[in-house]
C-alpha cells in the first residue's frame, strides 16, 4: 500500500531492500543523507523476490513487520508494500515506473542505493532507464571501491553526476548524488550469522526488532 505522499517541491525519496533484517547500517546513513540532501520523508521498500540476491530468510511479512518497528517513532519514515504482494521478482525499473504515474512527471523523484550497488548498477534490469525516472543518491559502503568497472561506466557517472543538492530539487530525474554520509560496517549477513551463533546484536539494529528476532525464532 502506498503511503500517498505527494511532492510539492521536495524530493520524494525511496529507499529498497531486503531488510533481511532491516538494521543501523541501513538506517543511519539514509538519515544522514536526508540531512545532508534536505530530504523529508524516505519511503522504504521492502523486496519480495530480489533478482540479484539469495532469497531471503525471513518472509515476507516479518520483514515487513521489522520495518514498521524500526521505524514507527520516526517521522522520516514511511513503508510501502507494493513490492511485498508481487509473485514476480522485484525490479526496480518497474516499482520506478509506477511510482513516477503516481507522482506526475515533474515531482523530484529519488532512489537511494549503497555504493555496492553502484557498482553492480550495470548488471540490474534495464539500468540505463533507471535515471529516465529518478536521480540516484547513493551512500557510501565501507570496504567497497569507488571507481566503476570500465571508464565508460565511469563517463556515465560523469555525466549525470552532480555536487549541488538543490539541483535534485530542480529537475525530476536523471541526477547521481554521491552522498558524505558514515560508513558503517554493519551487514544484515552478519546480523543472522552472529544470531546463528548466539551472539549479541544488540548494537547493530533497533532493540524492538531485536526483540521480534527473537520472539519468531528467526536466524537460528
Amino acid at each position: 500500500m502506498s503511503d500517498g505522499f505527494k511532492s510539492n517541491g521536495a524530493i520524494y525519496a525511496l529507499f529498497g531492500g531486503t531488510f533481511d533484517p532491516i538494521h543501523y547500517g541501513h538506517l543511519l546513513p539514509v538519515a544522514a543523507l536526508a540531512e545532508e540532501v534536505g530530504l523529508q520523508r524516505i519511503t522504504l521498500l521492502p523486496n519480495h523476490v530480489p533478482p540479484h540476491r539469495p532469497q531471503p530468510e525471513a518472509n515476507a511479512q516479518q520483514r515487513l513487520r521489522m520495518v514498521e518497528l524500526a521505524t514507527e517513532n520516526d517521522p522520516l519514515f514511511s513503508v510501502d508494500e507494493r513490492e511485498l504482494h508481487r509473485t514476480t521478482p522485484s525490479y526496480t525499473i518497474d516499482t520506478l515506473e509506477e511510482l513516477r504515474r503516481e507522482q506526475g512527471s515533474d515531482t523530484p523523484m529519488a532512489f537511494i542505493i549503497g555504493q555496492d550497488s553502484l557498482l553492480t548498477l550495470h548488471y540490474w534490469h534495464r539500468w540505463q532507464s533507471l535515471l529516465d525516472y529518478c536521480h540516484l543518491l547513493v551512500c557510501g559502503r565501507s570496504g567497497y571501491a569507488d571507481r566503476l568497472d570500465t571508464p565508460e561506466l565511469e563517463c556515465w557517472l560523469d555525466a549525470h553526476r552532480t555536487t549541488d543538492v538543490n539541483a535534485l530539487e530542480q529537475q525530476p530525474n536523471g541526477l547521481i548524488y554521491l552522498a558524505h554520509t558514515p560508513l558503517l560496517d554493519i551487514s544484515a549477513t552478519d546480523i543472522r550469522q552472529r544470531h546463528h551463533n548466539q551472539m549479541n546484536c544488540d548494537d547493530l539494529l533497533p532493540k524492538n526488532v531485536q526483540q521480534y528476532i527473537q520472539q519468531q525464532g528467526l536466524y537460528r
